[in-house]
């Protein structure tokens, strides 16, 4: 089920009018852990399985992890715990690829192997759930954290519907909590998600879908050398599509659940002002950035064995995030890229002295964005020649390069990319819950705008791009 659709809306009027009936509020969370299965089973119900599986075992492995002392049982749990969710991740995201590059180098090695190509659906946002999921043993493993006393909360941990498919990635600490006392909306709550809710969906339906979507697909799907402009058009519309797309679910999901008197993390805050590569994945994907560090690069590490170490941890928890992003090569040399500008940012950090306000800050700022931009061509096209022929076609003048977008697409695309990096940029350093005390009125008229925008723009409902991880 997808927020931009007509039908989730009817499933979401369903669960506040039920939400806010005076019933216990256990009654309430099974009410929630119902509708969330409901919400996810809809796209596939025997996948629910997958859900139950890790939630029983995670739920088993915690309370033990909790019990026993002795170091290596305790262990043993964890890596039960660990085997089950990344096992199910390998399986049913990366079985595809292994299989193809087993086959490649066997093949190269002069054994001949053609295995049927396996037909695995990959499970909507499985992704996001089994790092949800493996945070709360690791945490239980690692003393921060105590298992949930409530077997019905830790299960609507796992399955919160708002949050479930495309995050945010919430430790247990920052949601178990909150299901142990009764919540309700108060009326600014109830208000202020609603028009959460709307803004997710403005940038979803009608910036994503609506006017960067087309050009961005018509630039990664031809499959010819384009004109310079025709090429970086398509790549920032593309940049900005993936922003408004993800950052709108974000927003969709951090409005729904305050309609329900539940609050979750950001997991945006105006990435493309940031000022080097650190700021960037302190406002990109939150939720998976401090993941990433927390688990993995403090896990191996950190700062803490010598400089040359902590570079090869840092390029080892990019190539790894990119991985985690997709089966394809094009994500790991999305995330070794970005490993590679953390490590020159280092390495010249000190040796430089800008500062990050005015004109040196909106340069810094856009020469972020710019390299950003070049990463995202390896995430966007299909395989790793696709994304050589952008590149080559954005930095060189292609002989008879082709134009494939119309000029209005082209004043489109810059127009609305302007204006996000100008919005990023003044609103850096604030969120927009700090702009809802603006005059009512003008809350009102931005509000109604963007209703009729929704409405006008509404086709069947596009999936959301991070679904497919």
């Amino acid at each position: 089920m997808l927020f931009n659709s007509i039908s989730f809306i009817l499933f979401l009027a369903v669960v506040l009018v039920f939400y806010n009936l005076p019933l216990a509020w256990k009654h309430k969370k099974l009410m929630l852990l119902l509708a969330s299965y409901v919400f996810y089973g809809l796209w596939n119900p025997p996948l629910i399985a997958l859900l139950w599986i890790s939630t029983m075992v995670d739920w088993k492995a915690a309370n033990m992890l909790q019990k026993i002392t002795e170091p290596n049982k305790r262990k043993m749990w964890l890596m039960l715990s660990m085997t089950v969710n990344l096992g199910f991740l390998a399986f049913f995201k990366y079985g595809g690829f292994l299989l193809e590059n087993f086959t490649l180098i066997v093949n190269a090695l002069g054994m001949e192997f053609n295995p049927a190509q396996p037909n695995i659906i990959l499970p909507m946002g499985i992704s996001f759930y089994t790092f949800q999921t493996m945070s709360y043993t690791i945490d239980v493993y690692n003393r921060k954290a105590e298992p949930s006393k409530s077997f019905l909360d830790f299960a609507l941990y796992v399955t919160f519907f708002p949050q479930l498919v495309a995050g945010p990635i919430v430790r247990a600490e920052g949601l178990l909590g909150q299901f142990i006392k009764p919540k309700k909306a108060t009326m600014e709550q109830l208000i202020w998600g609603a028009f959460l809710l709307t803004v997710g969906l403005f940038q979803k339906v009608v910036l994503a879908d609506t006017l960067l979507a087309p050009s961005a697909d018509a630039v990664f799907n031809a499959h010819a050398g384009l004109a310079s402009i025709d090429a970086w058009c398509g790549v920032l519309a593309f940049s900005g599509q993936i922003f408004f797309d993800f950052a709108g679910y974000s927003t969709c999901a951090i409005g729904i659940a305050l309609m329900l008197g539940i609050v979750l993390p950001h997991n945006f805050l105006y990435p493309y002002a940031s000022i080097g590569f650190s700021d960037l994945w302190r406002r990109w994907h939150i939720s998976l950035s401090s993941w990433l560090r927390d688990y993995l690069y403090i896990s191996l590490g950190g700062n803490k064995n010598g400089i040359v170490k902590t570079y090869i941890y840092l390029m080892i928890t990019m190539l790894l995030g990119g991985l985690w992003h997709g089966a394809s090569w094009n994500f790991v040399i999305w995330g070794g890229l970005h490993g590679t500008y953390l490590v020159v940012e280092r390495l010249l950090k000190g040796k430089f002295s800008m500062k990050t306000t005015g004109i040196q800050g909106v340069f810094l700022a856009l020469l972020t964005f710019t390299c950003v931009n070049i990463t995202w061509v390896f995430f966007r096209a299909e395989n790793f020649s696709g994304a050589v022929s952008i590149l080559t076609s954005m930095f060189s003048r292609v002989p008879n390069g082709i134009q494939v977008l119309e000029y209005f697409d082209i004043y489109t695309t810059l127009v609305v990319i302007a204006l996000l990096f100008t919005a990023h940029w003044f609103m850096r350093n604030q969120t927009l819950a700090q702009l809802k005390y603006i005059r009512k009125s003008s809350i009102g008229v931005i509000w109604a705008v963007m209703l009729i925008l929704i409405i006008v723009a509404q086709s069947a409902g596009e999936q959301f791009v991070y679904f497919q991880f």
